[in-house]
């Protein structure tokens, strides 16, 4: 069995989805629905289980001789929560409680981390794991600072060799594709964006500032679903990985490959950043990737122009835009 904590997500139900059709029939979900649509993106998904969160330790408990694997993908996410006890207990404490039910019954454990753990990139994007690096290291919000903690905490107990047989980190960049509707806010810019592309208005991007428009890596969520299943299928491999394109593109281009999509010319119109954004964004990301290659991942990433059409194409315009 595998289980995935927030599987009801977005990149847990691509995940999900992902693992199905590779023939995994054993597959059981931790999440929250709520009251929304966020279920359609399991609707044609054949589940062994679907528990809440707050059973996942009865859950893992009564099944742990069935279950070689864990992708705890459920957290906290959006990067403007002011609840930070909130978040520490998603976060961290359930992280690390998933962490020690793997390392006594030697279960894999592979886990979401994030590119906000860097910060402004002052120390770069490079996914070391020295106690060096993590100490340079100042995420900008609660969020990026709770991966961090337990990026660091992880790291610590496997020099320690207090780990499962296998512990995946993954630094998750600006991540965009289909199941992300019920995101709100925290939606990608190409799903923000699709909308008004569609309606013939123009999309509205921060202006340039002193270094030139904000750039970031964006990465198609088929990718890091591939990366996934790459690690899963090398358990020799672990510590600490970015998930990202490794290249990165201005939000300018992200929009001319939407617009163009959709057979229309860009429409773009700058607008100021907000002073409280400012303080909390990172002008720039870019994930190297070297040493994801060095471990042994060859596949190339999707272009940017590519995914972007293919998610406007495949999902957006569709009637059923759900995977």
């Amino acid at each position: 069995m595998i289980v995935v904590t927030g599987g009801a997500g977005f990149i847990g139900s691509n995940l999900v989805a992902a693992l199905e059709a590779r023939g995994e029939r054993d597959l059981a979900v931790a999440d929250r629905l709520g009251s929304g649509e966020k279920w359609r993106n399991l609707a044609k998904r054949e589940l062994a289980a679907l528990v809440s969160p707050e059973r996942i330790d009865d859950f893992l408990d009564a099944h742990a001789v069935e279950i070689n694997a864990i992708f705890h993908l459920g957290a906290v996410t959006s990067t403007t929560e002011s609840d930070v006890d909130a978040i520490v207990a998603a976060n961290v404490t359930l992280s690390l409680a998933l962490w020690n039910w793997c390392v006594r019954h030697g279960v894999r454990f592979i886990y979401a981390s994030s590119a906000a753990t860097y910060g402004a990139g002052e120390s770069g994007f490079a996914d070391e794991q020295s106690p060096e690096v993590f100490a340079r290291l100042r995420p900008l919000n609660a969020y990026g600072w709770s991966k961090h903690l337990f990026d660091r905490r992880a790291a610590r107990l496997a020099e320690r060799k207090q780990h499962p047989p296998q512990w995946i980190g993954l630094k998750f960049f600006n991540v965009y594709g289909p199941n992300e509707y019920h995101k709100g806010a925290m939606r990608s810019v190409a799903a923000q964006i699709y909308p008004l592309a569609r309606d013939g208005r123009p999309a509205r991007l921060f202006r340039a500032g002193p270094e030139g428009p904000p750039r970031r890596d964006f990465v198609h969520v088929d990718d890091c679903v591939a990366m996934m299943l790459w690690f899963y299928d090398h358990p020799e491999v672990s510590g600490l990985f970015n998930l990202g394109s490794g290249r990165a593109r201005s939000f300018e281009d992200l929009a001319a490959a939407l617009f163009r999509a959709l057979g229309c010319e860009p429409q773009i119109e700058h607008i100021d950043m907000p002073a409280e954004v400012q303080r909390q964004y990172q002008y720039f990301t870019e994930a190297p990737l070297a040493k994801l290659r060095a471990a042994g991942y060859k596949a190339d990433t999707i272009p940017l122009e590519t995914g972007v059409t293919r998610y406007v194409l495949d999902f957006l315009t569709q009637k059923d835009p759900y995977r």
